[in-house]
């Protein structure tokens, strides 16, 4: 049977469509990236057997800590919570949040969390990106770990590549000039690359974004945030493997 999920904070979900490639049918919350907003919006109960999502992570980033320290802040708030509300209203059986390293947990009363860092090389992908995943699962007395495979990358190129939000890349020159200029680089400092570059980055066809009625800073917003095409088909792999599996306990002990 085809799992029905919902993914919050979806921008231009690159977690979402990874989910729907292993077969999962998506639906997209709002985001306020088309105007809309997770505070207030609500959902009813049992509609939906998994959620998924990122909530933004700018205020546990080592670029907010780098600005509060030079007296500037994003003023960026923390929406953990809120995804941890909407976990709590839908009570699907499986959640899957996705963030910075830095960031905390969510609090879901009633559900084992496994957590654990991926990074996108390690799965096959072309970026360095490292995140960390929460994975809740609600009627399980341990927690379950996901089998989680990829092949890894032997190498990169000359520069360990990591998509910033802002969709720059910390090469050798822009770090060149930012010694010159003031003493180093920051994250979200670099040199730009073109949408088309990024796209096959995160490992989408170079003309995913053509035709998109949106301005370039909006896709370098969205595809940054992204998790990354082969970070997100590894998990939706390991997902739809685990659902498998308890399906097919419950049918057996219901024949049994």
């Amino acid at each position: 049977m085809t799992q029905l999920v919902l993914s919050c904070f979806p921008g231009i979900d690159l977690l979402g469509r990874a989910f729907e490639e292993s077969g999962f049918c998506i639906v997209r919350g709002p985001d306020v990236i088309f105007g809309g907003d997770i505070r207030g919006w609500h959902v009813p109960a049992g509609r939906f057997d998994g959620v998924i999502g990122g909530p933004p992570c700018q205020c546990f980033s080592r670029l907010r800590k780098l600005l509060r320290a030079t007296g500037r802040d994003t003023k960026a708030k923390d929406l953990i919570p809120e995804f941890a509300r909407i976990v709590g209203e839908t009570h699907p059986r499986w959640f899957l949040m996705e963030n910075v390293p830095e960031a905390h947990q969510p609090c879901t009363p009633g559900y084992i969390q496994s957590e654990f860092l991926l990074r996108d090389s390690e799965l096959g992908g072309d970026t360095r990106r490292l995140r960390r995943f929460w994975f809740g699962v609600t009627g399980s007395n341990a927690p379950v770990v996901l089998r989680i495979t990829g092949k890894p990358r032997k190498s990169l190129l000359p520069i360990e590549r990591a998509v910033t939000r802002n969709c720059r890349i910390p090469d050798t020159v822009a770090a060149k000039k930012a010694a010159r200029k003031d003493g180093g680089m920051l994250p979200g400092q670099g040199r730009y690359e073109s949408i088309q570059a990024v796209c096959e980055l995160q490992g989408l066809p170079p003309d995913f974004c053509n035709g998109l009625a949106y301005t370039k800073e909006s896709l370098r917003i969205m595809l940054g945030n992204g998790v990354p095409m082969a970070m997100g088909r590894a998990l939706a792999k390991a997902v739809r493997e685990y659902v498998e599996e308890i399906t097919a306990e419950a049918r057996r002990r219901r024949e049994s």
